[in-house]
């Protein structure tokens, strides 16, 4: 991604910070929504009513307007039950699927790359035990919507650690089993919630609706996976923390073997883990799940037969499918193969504005530091840095984008603009081109610095093994 003017990949770079013909009114019937479940939704004050009718409002005229309206109504009239509340659900998640369809397309036509193919629901209703426990899921969200956050309390909180317990012993319930247990830590560590100054009224209305959705019988059911023979080209990784939990989400280029057209994938491992495993020791908990952290670790591709491949681009791993393979910079990936890659569909539940990463190179930028953080000027335009996303657990840090003058980024949006995520940047030093990767330590590492944060977390990570390892022998 250059400017436009300067003969690189980017197409239209204006089109970037362009408005969108109907965003505004989506996110604000979202927002209006939102601020009702402050509250709690048992009996609505007329400003909570009205930013329930607003919803059922916004998605009048498609196929969710009767369900919906009738929720409206009995949510106002402060007699809803679970269906209401996954009708208000859904129709939340509708409006912000046609923000990421909207966004998603102006991107694709900045970027000169195609639109990707819409992905269909896949999956069917689970078994017997496995629906009694998403009823018991979804009775304690909709118990949660009763109250609203400023009526969270420990015991009501605490009403999902049964539910999760009873979830992640069954590999067919962990990602709603790991969603319930982070969000129910993050309303534990705010409660009570009559005394919150503040309240992340967005992020909590987002993992609440997820977590309601995610619910419904065969909601997770993926869509039939492929199969991916060829070559695989690590762009960078992005790491994604929680309290009780992390992810390593490595992106890359596909070549197929049969010559076909290079597409963009994602391979991802997680792990649950402790709070105070952070930086470097995130590493250790990653690497036994995905090989392919060794790979971006050393600047290798590697060749994959047969690896299974969803709809969405995801890489379903296995190690016994995948060798290293040559030598493989990042920029040169970027630069060469990047530009004609297709980017994957979006599954439905997964169409949200947070969800846009999309991998971009950007060069011939000024970087600039003010009040605001770090941005990137291209263009006339100001693009800004989320170098809060830069993880502790590698080399990248914020002033070595400051200085660099190529970034390999994931293009966000967030707060009504689009913003760029650094995963790796080339700098000058000494007047030669060195480039910084945020993985660099991701499959080990011979860095003096990385050495020592390495090994500063092996303590912790041994301590905890030996002592869950005694817990497993009682």
């Amino acid at each position: 991604m250059v400017p436009d003017d300067a003969g690189g990949g980017l197409m239209r770079t204006d089109l970037l910070f362009d408005p969108v013909d109907g965003l505004d009114e989506a996110l604000a019937a979202v927002d209006a929504f939102d601020t009702a479940l402050v509250a709690g939704l048992l009996r609505p004050r007329p400003d909570q009513a009205a930013g329930v009718v607003e919803l059922a409002d916004a998605v009048a005229g498609t196929p969710l307007a009767a369900r919906v309206a009738e929720a409206a109504d009995q949510t106002v009239a402060g007699a809803a039950g679970e269906d209401h509340f996954v009708a208000l659900a859904a129709a939340r998640a509708a409006l912000l699927g046609s923000v990421h369809d909207a966004l998603t397309a102006r991107v694709a036509e900045a970027l000169g790359r195609p639109v990707a193919e819409e992905v269909a629901p896949g999956g069917t209703g689970g078994a017997d035990h496995t629906a009694n426990l998403l009823a018991a899921a979804r009775s304690w969200l909709s118990d949660l919507a009763r109250a609203g956050w400023q009526g969270i309390d420990h015991e009501l909180v605490g009403g999902a650690a049964p539910v999760v317990s009873a979830m992640l012993p069954d590999p067919a319930l962990r990602r709603q089993a790991t969603l319930l247990d982070g969000f129910a830590a993050e309303l534990a560590a705010s409660c009570p919630g009559a005394t919150l100054e503040r309240i992340p009224v967005r992020r909590w209305a987002d993992l609440w609706s997820r977590a309601l959705l995610l619910t419904l019988p065969g909601a997770t059911g993926a869509p039939a996976a492929d199969t991916a023979t060829g070559r695989l080209l690590p762009l960078g990784v992005d790491v994604q923390e929680h309290a009780t939990a992390v992810q390593a989400q490595v992106h890359a280029v596909f070549e197929p073997a049969d010559g076909g057209a290079p597409r963009l994938v994602r391979a991802s491992a997680s792990a649950p883990k402790p709070d105070t495993v952070v930086g470097a020791g995130l590493w250790q908990l990653l690497r036994p799940h995905l090989s392919l952290l060794t790979a971006v670790s050393e600047g290798r591709a590697m060749d994959l037969d047969a690896m299974p491949v969803t709809a969405e681009g995801d890489l379903v791993w296995d190690d016994a499918l995948a060798r290293a393979g040559e030598p493989a910079d990042a920029f040169v990936t970027a630069r060469v193969a990047l530009p004609a890659a297709a980017a994957a569909a979006t599954a439905p539940l997964d169409r949200h504005p947070a969800r846009i990463a999309v991998p971009v190179l950007l060069e011939g930028y000024e970087a600039r530091q003010d009040d605001d953080g770090l941005t990137f000027r291209i263009a006339g335009h100001r693009l800004p840095v989320d170098t809060d996303r830069i993880p502790a657990a590698g080399p990248l840090t914020a002033e070595a984008v400051a200085t660099s003058g190529a970034c390999l980024a994931l293009l966000r949006w967030d707060a009504g603009e689009f913003h760029v995520q650094p995963l790796a940047v080339e700098r000058t030093v000494r007047k030669k081109a060195v480039a910084v990767h945020a993985g660099a330590w991701a499959g080990g590492t011979t860095d003096k610095a990385g050495v020592r944060a390495e090994k500063a977390a092996t303590g912790a990570v041994d301590a905890l093994r030996e002592r869950a390892g005694r817990l497993l022998r009682k």
